[in-house]
């Protein structure tokens, strides 16, 4: 009997061994699956906003797992949520893997769509206007308001209450200025319709009214720079001799090469050597490329070749020169017809902006320049030159009056950044702005 019993209890110990032994080779089969649910309990708790955080947690763990690839057993690590990362390269938990990437990729999907509107939000909204440079507005129009208005505004500073003597003051000091005969009667017919409205009853609110009848009437027909609507937008400059005509289209491609425009001059003034060369050094110094003819060529084939030049490669912006014609020279205000002519041409429309330069000191001389340039091309818009130098600068209120022509840019000094974009609003206020140091230069008179 005790052997027999030795015997079973043997055989069993051996079928226990065994049964041991071949639990211990499947063990490294089944352990994947026991390790990994024991992260498991954790994604239970997934309806908590906190997931997404623990999606992200393993972008940034995987380059942990490199380091540590080196170790020989990363069974501790297990234990950690580096675990899923390591196990996703495995083809056993390869289905579970799947299932953790497709909550990330949504929680990333819906992230980025709550990101998405707050975007496009700056593009969309109106870009800012840049800001009016007062400082330069008012350092170049001191002369102008020390001339007819340095003498309304003391005028007007005298006066408690309107009298009829003060319309006769008034009418004087206007006719005599530079703004026109026409505009000073219409300023004049104003002010008499509100103070017997009984809307001005002192000085200083006349002042007011002046001030609001001048703003009103640069704003009546557009104020602003050149708006570029087309590409390329082809701007003719034309103008008498000795106004800035060739300087003015210098700054003009500085800014616009400023701004990132691309920029082809036309060195249209044919007639004078001197213009081309002029033209050539502003193109070279503001990285614009400039388009010449021989001397004395055709002004209107120089042009026609630029703007066809300018539609072929591309450019932003073409800015053309003509010889400066004088108003009262019929022959040449026909061949500007001819150039205009040509413009359309080779743009398949007329010029988008046909520029007129005028210079402020010349004073109501500007107004009838304006009168026959109107008559050769349609003008639409003014650049009024040397305003800094000039007393007359009131005269850009009878050339808005007078020939409904807005104001595209003022020349306040003889840097590039002294021409400036007009702005209405900015030209008033430094205009009626009562500064005891201005020059009363009409006082002397």
């Amino acid at each position: 009997m005790s052997t027999t019993a030795i015997l079973i209890v043997v055989a069993v110990v051996v079928v226990v061994v065994i049964a041991l032994v071949a639990l211990r080779k499947k063990e490294p089969e089944a352990l994947p699956p026991e390790r990994e649910p024991a992260p498991t309990p954790r994604p239970q708790a997934k309806p908590e906003p906190a997931e997404p955080a623990k999606a992200e947690a393993p972008k940034t763990v995987k380059a942990e797992p490199a380091k540590a690839e080196p170790k020989p057993e990363p069974a501790e690590e297990t234990k950690a949520e580096p675990a899923k990362v390591e196990a996703t390269p495995k083809p056993a938990p390869a289905e579970e893997a799947g299932s953790t990437q497709e909550i990330s990729v949504e929680q990333v999907v819906a992230l980025t769509e709550v990101e998405a509107p707050k975007r496009p939000a700056p593009p969309s909204a109106p870009t800012p206007a840049a800001p009016v440079d007062m400082a330069a507005y008012k350092a170049g129009l001191t002369r102008t308001r020390g001339g007819f208005l340095a003498r309304l505004s003391k005028l007007f500073g005298k006066k408690t209450e309107l009298d009829p003597a003060i319309f006769e003051e008034m009418e004087e000091i206007l006719l005599t200025a530079d703004i026109g005969v026409g505009t000073a009667e219409k300023l004049l017919a104003s002010l008499r319709a509100a103070v017997e409205a009984g809307q001005v009853k002192d000085g200083e609110a006349a002042w007011s009214h002046l001030r609001a009848q001048t703003a009103e009437l640069l704003k009546r027909h557009g104020a602003g720079p050149v708006a570029l609507r087309h590409k390329p937008t082809v701007i003719l400059v034309v103008g008498v001799n000795g106004v800035g005509k060739t300087t003015t289209i210098g700054k003009l491609a500085s800014a616009y090469r400023e701004e990132g425009k691309r920029v082809l001059l036309a060195a249209g003034d044919t007639f004078r050597a001197a213009a081309v060369l002029q033209l050539d050094v502003w193109g070279k110094r503001s990285g614009a490329e400039v388009v010449k003819g021989k001397d004395r060529a055709d002004p209107s084939a120089v042009i026609y070749d630029a703007v066809k030049k300018g539609v072929e490669s591309g450019v932003d912006v073409i800015i053309c020169d003509t010889a400066g014609r004088l108003h009262t020279k019929t022959p040449l205000m026909q061949e500007l017809e001819k150039v205009g002519r040509s413009v359309e041409k080779a743009l398949g429309r007329s010029a988008d902006e046909v520029l007129l330069v005028l210079d402020a000191t010349t004073g109501q001389n500007a107004i009838q320049q304006a009168q026959i340039f109107k008559e050769a091309l349609p003008v639409s818009g003014i650049a009024l030159t040397k305003l800094d130098g000039s007393a007359k600068g009131g005269v850009i209120l009878g050339i808005v009056d007078q020939h409904q022509v807005p104001v595209r840019f003022i020349g306040l000094g003889e840097r590039v950044e002294d021409l400036k974009p007009f702005d209405a609003d900015g030209f008033v206020e430094a205009l009626f702005t009562r500064d005891p140091n201005d020059v009363h230069a009409s006082d002397e008179g």
